[in-house]
């Protein structure tokens, strides 16, 4: 017998494998395209994204009360009082005038 003849055996457990495989590959499909596996794959792509958008925000937000506070912390981390108190005295002042402006508004 030659190599490239094969016996009705050897061609029906061929086409066993074959159904097998053929099986497992609609199984697969079929979990695939299932809603269930769709909703699932949505939701994590949704949530990595939101977590790729918060640590790109929470990463630009803490860059800029970085570049805010640099000018009122010390090299040693104390505050440096001489900055602080003038731009506290002047935010106080910026709500007061805010709030005396609404409230002019609210009399007319």
């Amino acid at each position: 017998m030659s190599d490239d003849v094969r016996t009705p055996a050897q061609i029906e457990a061929e086409i066993a494998r074959r159904r097998q495989d053929l099986a497992d590959t609609l199984d697969e499909l079929a979990v695939r395209v299932h809603p269930s596996t769709i909703a699932r794959d949505a939701k994590a792509k949704a949530v990595s994204a939101v977590d790729r958008t918060a640590g790109k925000a929470y990463t630009a937000v803490n860059g800029a009360v970085s570049r805010v506070a640099a000018p009122f912390v010390g090299e040693d981390g104390s505050l440096r009082l001489e900055r602080v108190v003038p731009a506290v005295v002047a935010g106080v002042a910026l709500v007061a005038a805010v709030g005396g402006l609404s409230s002019w508004r609210r009399r007319r």
